[in-house]
């Protein structure tokens, strides 16, 4: 049975979304593809029919097009700069960190419990804890009212 939320979200199928726009971001971060052909490649691909396949664009697009903003935003909670992180975890930085700023109807929780997960999925061994580090520093900056209220509200 597919579980959904009741604003039509499905969980699952974000998170698909979010893999596939690593993959996506990845690439692009290493070869530097236009970004219309990467998307059409991954939009031929036949597990975004179980994606949420606006969603993907949408990452995708607003990682490339906020790519510096992005850079910026996460910069000051590194051991180093930008260019020295990992590419996978670059890559879920800049995703995580998109979520964070331009899509304040994800929860923060949810932002940095994918970002962890995908990290721990695709990532080195350790890049999971990396990416918590710095996701929790720029969520209480970001999103400074949620981070601060009460849970279970």
């Amino acid at each position: 049975m597919k579980h959904s939320r009741s604003d039509g979200v499905d969980p699952a199928a974000r998170s698909r979304s979010r893999r596939r726009a690593l993959q996506a971001i990845y690439a692009w971060q290493l070869a530097g593809a236009p970004i219309e052909s990467l998307l059409a490649q991954f939009r031929s691909e036949q597990d975004m029919e179980i994606a949420d396949l606006a969603y993907f664009e949408e990452l995708v697009s607003g990682v490339v097009t906020h790519c510096a903003q992005l850079d910026e935003a996460f910069q000051e909670y590194l051991d180093r700069e930008v260019a020295q992180v990992d590419p996978i975890e670059r890559a879920v930085l800049r995703i995580a960190t998109y979520e964070l700023i331009h899509r304040l109807d994800v929860p923060y929780r949810v932002v940095i419990n994918e970002a962890i997960e995908t990290t721990k999925r695709f990532g080195a061994d350790h890049g999971h804890s990396y990416i918590n580090g710095v996701l929790d520093k720029a969520a209480a900056k970001y999103r400074a009212a949620e981070a601060q209220a009460p849970r279970g509200r």
